[in-house]
């Protein structure tokens, strides 16, 4: 088993020694694990001529190619994931002088045990695969490690100690976000009490549990904690307890967070807090904002730059960008073990860029990624009419929609007219509304919100109440909650499929007897 981790001052060096130490934890990481134990990046820096020695620090790293989302799916396709892994040659690893010491002055066997906490995978996270397969992500027991400083950081930004009671409603599943928050409350020594969310025990066997355990802090997915609260309101239970409320897993809009904060003034709970995470699997990590008021500021994701160091780069161009620049953010991690990926393109763009200037919340001299994340893949192409098509940014309609008051969930749907596939496409917008809401005046401000941030505007909208609405979203089916729904591949659906195409009338017709 590992070592119990200890605590450690964060957010306490300056960001000329922060940047030198990743340099130094780069070069050393690159040279000692990655080149020697690493399949896949020792062909890769085979195969573009770099040496160790070529990257000296992070101001190097543009000379290593960026590993993108379809490098892992074709590994996951082609069975070569394992070559992702640091999986050193036990025979190297007799080799190595550090080795050979420890050996020489705590035995072979405490040697061996020290080598399999370092390197053996313990724990299995892996991405969702809703659009691919899921690709896996192995742990070591070092990595566990990792996971739960980061998890105690959360708790420090969080101001939450071992006094607290954290109830964790992300889903049982090999899921980065609940074995963080699992991680979090054990590292802190706080009660944890994990339901499985939706999946498990249903929304009103977590608002039991809500009402019964009395959490003072609340983790989990913000469509399911929106819908949990809703329920609870619905059914009467008093809440009293709540200080925090964490999210994590899917974007957390600061409509949204008020929406949340609202609710749980409405079950009892004054004065909650909010507290946002930023993370993916690709990177065994999340970063927290310090909780505050949902009506402040936002004061930053506040990064572990020993763990890992996050580039911003040109989305277009691939080039670095200057502190407080937006850009697309690029991992890299510095200490781990298991799987890693190199110079990983997320695919997320963050708004102000990244700065190591002191968070003005908490003081912290950690860089911080400032602004909103959105995602490269939410602009998708709509044939709204037949002379051309517009570009819509789903990121801008998700803000749209969680700002405006009123609307207490809603979906979006994508699909053809007539489920034809050469036809025109359609939006359709499916409302939850919060209780004594006039439809007509908020029709015409969804409407005007629409047309003042985007080009389109919905075909029709619909009314649901929480339950149709928790159906709709899949809560307690899906790992996560459908808010926005592309039905357009699907368009003709079997009729389209089993309708014969004129070559098939062809071959039919040659095969029929004379």
């Amino acid at each position: 088993m590992s070592k119990p981790f200890k605590k450690v001052p964060w957010g306490k060096l300056s960001a000329d020694e922060a940047r030198s130490r990743q340099d130094r934890a780069l070069r050393n990481f690159i040279r000692k694990k990655v080149i020697p134990h690493c399949a896949h990046y020792r062909k890769v820096f085979r195969e573009t001529g770099i040496e160790a020695g070529d990257v000296r620090g992070v101001d190097d790293l543009a000379k290593l190619p960026f590993t993108e989302k379809a490098d892992l799916a074709s590994a996951v396709v082609d069975e070569r994931i394992r070559d992702f892994l640091i999986l050193p040659d036990p025979k190297a690893l007799k080799r190595e002088p550090a080795n050979i010491m420890r050996a020489l002055l705590t035995g072979p066997a405490r040697t061996r045990l020290a080598l399999d906490s370092e390197y053996r995978p313990i724990l299995l996270t892996s991405t969702t695969g809703r659009s691919a397969d899921p690709v896996p992500f192995l742990y070591t027991a070092r990595d566990v490690d990792h996971l739960r400083m980061l998890g105690l950081r959360i708790m420090e930004a969080g101001e939450a100690t071992r006094e607290d009671r954290v109830m964790n409603v992300f889903p049982y599943a090999p899921h980065l976000a609940y074995w963080l928050t699992y991680h979090a409350a054990e590292a802190e020594g706080a009660f944890h009490l994990g339901t499985g969310g939706g999946k498990t025990l249903g929304t009103d066997g977590n608002v039991r549990l809500l009402g019964k355990i009395r959490p003072t802090v609340l983790v989990g997915m913000p469509t399911f904690v929106y819908h949990m609260l809703r329920r609870a309101l619905e059914l009467g239970v008093k809440v009293d307890s709540l200080k925090v409320i964490a999210l994590g897993g899917e974007k957390a809009p600061d409509g949204l967070r008020r929406k949340l904060a609202g609710l749980a003034g409405e079950l009892g709970s004054d004065d909650v807090r909010t507290l946002a995470t930023y993370g993916f699997t690709e990177a065994k990590a999340a970063w927290p904002e310090c909780a505050t008021s949902p009506f402040a500021e936002s004061s930053g994701y506040h990064l572990s730059p020993e763990l890992g160091l996050l580039e911003i780069v040109n989305p277009e161009t691939g080039d670095p960008v200057e502190d407080g620049q937006p850009g697309e953010v690029v991992y890299t991690p510095l200490d781990a073990r298991g799987t890693i990926v190199m110079r990983y393109r997320t695919g997320d763009l963050v708004e102000g860029g990244m700065t190591w200037e002191p968070c003005p919340a908490c003081g912290r001299t950690v860089p911080r990624l400032i602004g909103r994340i959105s995602r490269v893949s939410e602009k998708r192409r709509m044939q709204l009419d037949k002379l051309k098509g517009a570009l819509v940014d789903f990121n801008e309609l998700e803000v749209i929609l969680d700002d405006v008051k009123g609307v207490g969930a809603w979906q979006l749907e994508l699909r053809k007219v007539n489920d034809d596939p050469l036809d025109l496409d359609e939006l359709h917008l499916r409302l939850c509304l919060e209780p004594n809401v006039s439809r007509d005046e908020l029709e015409r401000q969804v409407h005007r919100r629409f047309r003042e941030v985007t080009e389109v505007t919905p075909n029709s909208i619909s009314y649901h109440d929480s339950e149709e609405m928790r159906r709709l979203h899949g809560v307690g089916k899906a790992l996560k909650e459908e808010k926005i729904v592309d039905r357009r591949k699907e368009a003709g659906g079997r009729k389209g499929k089993n309708k014969p195409t004129r070559r098939r009338r062809r071959k039919a017709k040659r095969r029929q007897p004379a």
